[in-house]
């Protein structure tokens, strides 16, 4: 729990939808878990401490952290929160990413600075009606960059398969259609042979005609 038990409601509110406005920044490449409010959903541990940081960056699965992060409100720089949880944080094997009012720029240099704090990235936020607007202000350059991997969208399975098919069985069923033999029509049937003709009948001699001899 951080050290102000108390912040005015309105900062309150403020903190927590700026947390919510930076996971959803976050998340478009990696998992993100928030802490915001009072809620305890996701802890590291710096030796002994258990804590709750604003935001835990995790590689895709959740297995590898990458980035810290804590939002704080005009009430909450103050050297009690920077030893409490800043120092704590920056202890960790990963960089710690710290987001602040613009006015509160120069409060935040001179703590890190008094207590040997290193934040490798510093912005500032501001809001406007239902827009949350981030400027960098600080990276360090000593500090470790963290390439946050893109995802890669995989295709669906169906579209594999369908990729995979043969798209060559309407040319495999021409060429069968060409390899086949053609149809040959059945013979006709051979006309019988037309009937012989009867011999024309013999001429019968006249009466009256003489033989000759």
């Amino acid at each position: 729990m951080s050290p102000i038990l108390t912040r005015p409601v309105r900062e309150q509110l403020e903190h927590d939808r700026v947390i919510r406005q930076l996971q959803a920044k976050y998340k478009r490449k990696t998992d993100v878990v928030i802490n915001p409010g009072n809620e305890q959903n996701q802890s590291v541990t710096v030796g002994e401490l258990v804590v709750f940081p604003d935001l835990l960056v995790f590689a895709e699965g959740g297995r590898r952290l990458l980035v810290t992060v804590e939002v704080e409100t005009g009430e909450s720089v103050n050297a009690i929160e920077a030893r409490a949880e800043w120092g704590v944080y920056s202890k960790l094997k990963v960089p710690l990413h710290l987001y602040v009012p613009p006015g509160s720029v120069d409060a935040v240099r001179r703590l890190c600075t008094e207590y040997q704090i290193v934040v490798a990235e510093l912005w500032t936020y501001t809001t406007s009606f239902d827009q949350v607007r981030f400027t960098m202000v600080h990276r360090d350059a000593e500090a470790p960059v963290v390439k946050i991997p893109e995802r890669v969208a995989t295709p669906a399975p169906k579209a594999i398969a369908r990729a995979a098919k043969p798209a060559a069985k309407p040319e495999v069923k021409k060429a069968a259609k060409k390899a086949a033999p053609p149809k040959t029509k059945p013979k006709a049937k051979a006309k019988p042979a037309a009937k012989k003709a009867k011999p024309a009948p013999k001429a019968k001699p006249k009466k009256g005609a003489k033989k000759r001899r």
